[in-house]
């Protein structure tokens, strides 16, 4: 398909992505970004082997490891007193001179993906929203919050959870809700023996990352009230109070978590359209706009990523914009689906929402489901 200017809406994961995919097919590409400085929400994230492949895909994967800490390993530990109930390597999709899986400060990764998308020419716009925007047969003209319009033949909405262009196409969808728990995490130095991702299972649910060969961060997952607000100050210390049960093993890290300023905790909030399209005209949703999942299999990102190169490869492929929404909605369905529900149902299974299953199978088969191709 031809395709003259496409505008992209949010400039995280996924529309970098986007406009990566989309510039290596010579599309022209223009980012709107809400947030003047482009900061970074968050400590680091778990990159999967999906994730690892997507780089090499993308051809950011040595920028890309040079800034992150691979690994083959996870190491699964159960119970109060943390005894290890697995140990395995998962499969290196990118090659085997590139590790399995990945470690990554967020801004490193936002970098890497940022600076290669302006290096293929895409337009970067910061501090802009859309104010309002109408389409007809041949495109759709925008109106931003700076006084400037413009027409396009695709708008891609990648702008998060809490997506604008959601609820302008789609206003009677539904709104994304709260699981019930927090994700709490903070940077620590790296233990030189942690050889890839740690996992606890047990009163505290807790894990292990590796960023870079000094860093690390840990995770801490917790039940808490709707509506809790955290205050800045006193905040290592509400995370420290989350970690009393955590295993051993994690103890005296625990004990580490002191700078308020350092703790980065959220409410999980999730959405999934279900039965419904992803795009209404010649606008399209992607990423968490679409199915924001929890972190429990660690694939929100990976969806992001995944979802924008295969909607690049059906533009480049349909004659018709609704064509490519079509196919790449229907390419996308069941992987995003599986990952939104089967997080969800970890969350579910440790607040006692639901029976207990054995976690350790579901990852294994969402490892499976991960190397398939996309």
């Amino acid at each position: 398909m031809n395709l003259a200017s496409v505008l992209i809406v949010g400039g995280g994961i996924g529309g970098l992505t986007a406009a990566i995919a989309l510039r290596r097919k010579g599309y022209p590409v223009e980012i709107a970004e809400r947030d003047p400085k482009w900061s970074v929400y968050g400590v680091g994230i778990i990159q999967q082997m999906n994730v690892v492949r997507a780089m090499g895909e993308l051809g950011v994967l040595d920028a890309y490891l040079s800034k992150a800490s691979g690994f083959d390993t996870t190491t699964v530990f159960v119970g109060p007193q943390g005894v290890q109930q697995a140990k395995f390597d998962t499969p290196r999709l990118a090659g085997e001179q590139y590790p399995s899986n990945a470690g990554i400060r967020r801004r490193d990764l936002q970098q890497v993906l940022g600076d290669e998308a302006k290096r293929l020419g895409a337009k970067v716009r910061l501090g802009l929203t859309i104010s309002d925007f109408s389409e007809d047969e041949s495109g759709v003209d925008v109106n931003f919050s700076d006084g400037t319009q413009g027409r396009y033949d695709v708008v891609i909405g990648a702008d998060g959870v809490f997506s604008q262009m959601r609820q302008t196409i789609f206003p009677d969808a539904a709104s994304p809700r709260y699981t019930g728990q927090w994700v709490w995490r903070y940077n620590l130095p790296r233990p030189k023996d942690l050889e890839g991702i740690q996992i606890f299972a047990g009163p505290c649910n807790a894990g292990l990352v590796p960023m870079t060969d000094e860093l690390m961060y840990m995770f801490v997952v917790s039940e808490e009230p709707e509506g809790m607000m955290l205050d800045v100050q006193g905040s290592a210390a509400a995370m420290r109070e989350r970690a009393k049960l955590a295993a051993p093993q994690l103890t005296d890290l625990v004990a580490q978590i002191t700078d308020d300023q350092e703790v980065v905790a959220r409410p999980m909030e999730v959405i999934l359209l279900q039965n419904q399209p992803w795009h209404k005209g010649r606008v399209v949703l992607i990423g968490d706009a679409v199915h924001a999942s929890t972190p429990h299999l660690a694939q929100g990102a990976g969806m992001a990523i995944e979802d924008a190169m295969v909607l690049a490869e059906e533009l480049e492929k349909a004659d018709e914009v609704s064509a490519a929404f079509e196919a790449f909605q229907r390419r996308r369905t069941e992987r995003v689906e599986y990952i939104a529900k089967n997080s969800i149902r970890i969350g579910d299974m440790q607040m006692g929402k639901i029976p207990p299953f054995d976690p350790g199978q579901l990852t294994g088969e969402s490892i499976a489901l991960m190397c398939q191709p996309i």
